[in-house]
């Protein structure tokens, strides 16, 4: 005690300590921190003399000396495989020297210099000078990337001459020629060669762009990584410069047109272009019938699942989508339906790089209806209730004359007190409103900030970054918003030349905020049957209506926000060269949590009091949490083996586990004290627990790769895979699933050299692999469940004055439901022609589904439960895609164009449909089939339709309805009974009646071009995106008009088309029209699925403009910037298609009513053009 007061004594009088105490903090970190580069440097300066080597080299070439020279430290060379010989045979042993001893050894009486520089090591040779060369100028310049850091060993050589020099450790060269009017060529492995003219007097600034295509380019794989020249299965890549050129919000909207055979849609369960929704992914079409099981591909983030839409986009280095069962069979039971690798980015050894960049967005919705104005919307009306003979008609001459005076100004009250109700504003006022612009309306406005930084050294490398997004929804009348927080780390650290870790950790937030009137889309039904003589406000100034307006502006708000974190731990061990060992543990924690608040919304009337209406009478509260926590261990390791030079081995064995919880719990209550405190504890009526679930999973795999190849020629891959998981009975838990690849890379063969100047590549492989698919939507599906409920709502007897608890006798369950197999195989080529300039890579697929889980059986109801489903149907999907790229470089012009082609199909192999109904799957059958009646035309006079119902003479057309007229349809009698009609009793196979196949709702032919440009700076991108084959039927009001009476109708300019036998006041007469008559009451007759309303869904869109600047170097160096990039995009900016008006080729399967199928006229939230800019800035 004694001695540690002294001690403390001794401290306080001390004057160093004294000043160190009253120094700020961050000042003393900038000390330790400035203290510890010293000394790093010093020893980095001392490295080349302590460290000693030892090498044993017998007739050895000299990259595998300089190879076991990396290995045994931390040193670096660089060179010109062009100017060094490195396949020149040496034998050196030397037992504990330095690097000067060992390096003259290996270059002895050779022209090769070496300059050593800390860790980093250069080797050149003087390039022997041009003889007719006077050298008496020189040329000064300096070499970079396109981050500034120099470019060591860069050949610089004077243009149609042997003279030329290297550069050196910091990137600078001096050429010594006879003139200083030259032009220089700058190239170096792994980058475009940069031409420029030599200026006399000046240094030159070179900056060198990595050119991917031409490098021996190394692609993620499951567990590992491939040369892409040795792959055989079929990968695609994604680089971070495609993902980044388009400032969208999420990673799938950047991945869309991208990859061949990767489709994103809308879901039908979803609402379009909504914010914060994610897009719908597949590989390579629909895998399943999806009944009681999905066929989505499995989504790794750095090897962890994960959902790509919670990145930041900037984070993300690579992409690789493994297509075909060989490539993806490593991870077993859980990718038979493709696998997307996602790889973050992460730091880097040398300078700290900083980088920050932005992106500022204006949007506006696209593909809304044009809605007719309010008197041809009357007077619409009013035609098809005289059509259907109707005397009163809904707007007679008072409201008619209402709306004229209203458009003219005569009067300016946008409504009159009710006829009936006089207290009260009528809701069929005078104004000429356009609802969709009301709720879809004006511009909304996103922004989004990224900044991240990287940097180490030789031992450690970091990756720091930070992202906001904060982005309005397109919702005008009060902006729906999403706002997304994420932050991401990454170490990389050798503690020992053996012993790598590696850790990471990305977090994410999501807050969402809509009107909870949103929350159905029931809103967009709405929207598409309100009439424009409605009013926005009445004539006090108050919001009208309790279907829109109101319910949005005043009936409360749902909020969710969602918290991703996960953290990956590596460990990387090489007890030997080329024997690696990874333990990996990955977790992942996903919390959820909505709140929704419904609020009372009262109207109000004639005095400007408040009332109750017909809806929003009631207020409630439901708040809900969920939680996920996924584990995931993986143990495996790798050894790789040359033998000769020759032959190349690559063997990896490994076992991976994965637990996964999730819990749901959801309640209600309602009656709110003060809508003002939006609180269940502020509720006082009747409470609900309206959800709640615990459920679990469990995998476990055994795997293991065998990679062999002869000289890059001759490849061979073999994949076996043991799964078990926790989903089915012990009986059927366990499976064994292999996968076979093969290649052969034609271009090594001697005979293809006389054409290696045309041909750089050309390989040709296929692949052939079984894969087992556990996704079921049952996690229990052989467990007998009983249906409890607490307070049965649905119960009708009280029990002390209350709902008892209910149960009912459990479902029966199939002991013999298994695993749904998934059997594919593939045959494709690479092609590189012309120093590869030009690439083709084309595959074709043939991929089977078998025994899918399918429906329950029919047995009869006296069974008394219901039928357990099975593995019961089979489904086949065959295809191909293409990628296709040719990129050219003209003095300073460099320019690339990039076309995707992909087809794919789906049929029904095996369906135990046994009556042969056509509503359903059935042998044969396409997904996507459309049945429908063949139209002749419509009957533009009685007399033409009695003709055609006198030739059916066994029923006409009465199957389908009565009182035929002018403007009706004519079907055609396919079947020749004389009668049209959808068969006897049912509609199937055998009997479909005048029905046939008419089109195909599946997209065919999707494509993707990429044009792109540069000179001098100036950047320009043009992406198309589209499908060329497309059938859409569209039903409801927004396609008819005339559909559902009078209160579900509608009238946009599109409908204004429609047969009118004779002329009056306001219609001219068109007997050729597109569409029917219009009935208010007997429209049915005319609307069945047929031929002439089938619409062609194929589209073109331009879905990304950009235009970009990089500021000099010259410029942005002397502030401290490295690189400074500007640029101008536009998204979604135009679409050529064949649909109608009001309807968006990619939406038109969602919202109200496509998740059941009952609507597929895309009633839904818009997608939106969006104009941004923004700049990127290094440091």
């Amino acid at each position: 005690m004694k001695k540690n007061n002294y001690v403390q004594q001794l401290r306080a009088d001390n004057p160093v300590f004294i000043v160190w105490k009253k120094i700020p903090l961050s000042m003393k970190l900038l000390f330790v921190f400035c203290f510890c580069f010293v000394g790093l440097l010093c020893a980095n300066d001392s490295y080349a003399q302590r460290t000693m080597i030892s090498v044993k080299a017998q007739n050895l070439t000299v990259k595998e000396v300089l190879s076991q020279i990396e290995a045994q430290s931390d040193f670096s060379f660089f060179y010109n495989d062009h100017h060094i010989d490195v396949d020149r045979r040496v034998s050196v042993v030397t037992e504990q020297s330095n690097i000067f001893t060992l390096l003259n050894e290996v270059f002895k009486n050779t022209n090769v210099k070496y300059a050593v520089r800390n860790k980093k090591i250069i080797l050149s040779t003087q390039i022997v000078d041009a003889p007719a060369v006077k050298q008496t100028v020189q040329i000064k310049g300096k070499v970079t990337d396109m981050f500034g850091d120099p470019v060591i060993g860069a050949t610089v050589m004077e243009d149609g001459t042997q003279n030329g020099t290297i550069t050196d450790l910091d990137g600078n060269f001096i050429l010594n020629t006879a003139s200083a009017n030259v032009t220089i060529t700058v190239s170096y492995v792994g980058y475009m060669s940069q031409t420029v003219k030599a200026q006399s007097g000046k240094s030159l600034s070179v900056i060198l762009k990595e050119d991917t295509k031409t490098l021996d380019e190394i692609v993620v794989v499951g567990f590992g990584t491939q040369k892409k020249v040795n792959l055989t299965g079929s990968v695609s890549t994604v680089n971070a410069e495609d993902l980044l050129s388009r400032p969208v919000s999420n990673v799938s909207q950047a991945l869309q047109g991208l990859v061949p055979g990767m489709n994103f849609s809308y879901a039908s369960d979803g609402n379009g272009g909504e914010i914060g929704a994610d897009m719908k992914v597949n590989i390579r079409g629909a895998g399943t019938i999806g009944d009681g099981s999905n066929a989505s591909p499995l989504i790794l983030i750095d090897g962890m699942e994960g959902n790509m839409n919670m990145l930041n986009p900037n984070d993300i280095e690579s992409i690789s989508v493994l297509k075909d069962a060989a490539a993806s069979s490593i991870y077993g039971s859980r990718a038979p339906f493709g696998v997307v690798l996602i790889t973050t980015k992460k730091g880097k050894a040398g300078k700290v790089n900083i980088n920050y960049n932005n992106s500022f967005r204006w949007s506006e919705a696209i593909n809304l209806p044009d809605v007719a104005d309010a008197y041809t919307y009357a007077m619409y009306f009013n035609k098809m209730q005289l059509n259907d003979g109707k005397t009163a008609v809904q707007f007679d001459d008072t409201r008619l004359q209402a709306i004229k005076d209203y458009a003219s100004g005569a009067i300016t009250t946008t409504t009159q007190p009710n006829r009936n109700t006089p207290t009260i504003w009528d809701w069929i006022g005078n104004t000429d409103t356009d609802w969709y612009d009301v709720v879809f309306g004006g511009t909304a406005f996103s922004q989004e900030h990224s900044l991240s930084v990287s940097g180490g050294t030789e031992k450690i490398q970091y990756y720091f970054s930070g992202n906001y997004m904060g982005q309005e929804g397109m919702m005008a009348i009060r902006r729906d918003k999403l706002q997304r927080y994420s932050v991401s780390s990454k170490i990389n650290a050798q503690l020992y030349p053996w012993l790598n870790m590696n850790y990471s950790m990305k977090y994410m937030r999501k807050d969402y905020s809509k009107p909870t009137a949103m929350t159905d889309n029931t809103l967009y039904q709405n929207i598409a049957k309100r009439w424009p003589m409605e009013p926005t406000v009445d004539p006090n100034g108050y919001p009208m209506g309790n279907t829109i307006i109101r319910p949005i502006l005043y009936g409360g708000d749902n909020n969710s926000q969602t918290d991703w974190l996960y953290q990956q731990f590596q460990v990387v061990i090489e007890p030997i060269k080329d024997w690696k060992i990874f333990g990996e543990i990955n977790y992942k924690v996903i919390d959820a949590f909505t709140h929704t608040d419904y609020l009372k919304v009262p109207q109000m009337n004639v005095a400007g009091e408040p009332y109750s209406g017909d809806t929003w009478k009631t207020s409630k509260v439901t708040e809900g949490a969920e939680r996920t926590n996924y584990f995931n261990a993986n143990v495996y390791s790798e050894y790789y083996r040359s033998f000769a030079d020759a032959h190349h081995l690559k063997a990896m064995v490994g076992f991976q586990a994965e637990v996964n919880k999730w819990r749901q719990l959801q309640a209600s209550k309602l009656d709110l004290i003060s809508e003002s405190v939006p609180s269940i504890n502020a509720a006082t009526g009747e409470s609900t627990i309206d959800k709640s679930k615990l459920t679990h999973w469990a995998t476990a795999g055994f795997f293991g790769r065998l990679n062999y190849d002869y000289k890059e020629r001759y490849l061979l891959e073999v994949n076996l895979r043991y799964d078990g998981t926790s989903r089915f009975a012990k009986d059927k838990r366990w499976n064994l699933f292999p996968s076979f690849s093969a290649g052969w890379n034609v271009a090594r063969e001697a005979f293809m050299e006389p054409t290696s100047h045309i041909i750089n590549t050309l390989k040709i492989r296929g692949s052939w692999g079984e894969l087992g698919n556990q996704n079921t939507e049952n996690l229990y599906p052989y467990i007998q469940l009983m249906k409890f409920v607490a307070q049965d709502p649905d119960s009708h007897w009280l029990i002390n004055n209350s709902r008892p608890n209910t149960a009912n006798a459990p479902d029966l369950i199939s002991a013999l439901l298994g695993w749904e197999t998934m059997r594919s195989w593939n045959i494709g080529f690479d092609l590189g022609m012309l120093n590869n300039r030009l690439t083709v890579s084309f595959d074709w697929f043939n991929r089977k589904t078998i025994n899918m889980v399918g429906p329950a059986p029919e047995l009869p109801v006296t069974l008394g439960a219901n039928v357990p489903k099975m593995n019961n149907a089979d489904m086949q999907s065959t295809g191909f895609e293409l990628d296709l790229g040719w990129r050219d470089r003209i003095k300073d012009f460099d320019y690339s164009v990039h076309l995707l082609l992909s087809d794919d199909r789906q049929k029904i192999l095996k369906y135990p449909n046994t009556t042969g109904k056509i509503n359903t799957w059935y042998v044969g059958k396409y997904n996507g089939d459309i049945w429908g009646f063949e139209t002749i035309g419509i009957a533009k006079s009685q007399e033409e339709m009695d003709a055609h119902l006198a030739s059916l003479p066994n029923g006409g057309q009465d199957a389908l309805g009565v009182k035929w007229g002018a403007g009706d349809i004519m079907y055609r009698d396919l079947n020749g009974d004389g009668k049209i009609n959808q068969g006897n009793n049912r509609v199937t196979l055998n009997d479909p009646g005048d029905k046939k196949v008419i089109g195909n709702t599946s997209p065919r032919f999707r494509f993707g071009l990429d044009l792109n440009a540069s000179w001098k700076g100036i950047d320009v991108r043009l992406f198309f995106q589209g499908v060329a084959k497309r059938d859409a039927w569209l039903n409801d009001n927004m396609f008819w008009g005339a559909t559902g009476g009078i209160w579900q109708s509608a009238c946009f300019t599109s409908h204004l088309d429609f047969f009118r036998e004779e002329g009056d006041d306001f219609w001219s007469a068109n007997k050729d029209a597109y569409f029917p008559r219009i009935l208010v009451d007997n429209f049915a007759k005319n609307q069945k699925t047929q031929t002439r309303y089938l619409q062609n869904a194929a589209y073109v869109r331009l879905k990304n403009l950009q235009i970009g600047y990089t500021i000099p170097a010259q410029i942005t160096r002397k502030i401290g910037v490295s690189n400074l990039r500007v640029f101008f995009s536009g998204e979604n900016l135009f679409t050529l298609t064949g649909l109608p008006g009001g309807f968006d080729p990619e939406t038109i399967n969602t919202g109200y009513g496509a998740k059941d199928g009952s609507n597929s006229s895309g009633k839904t939230y818009p997608l939106s053009r969006t104009f941004s800019t923004g700049f990127s800035v290094n440091f």
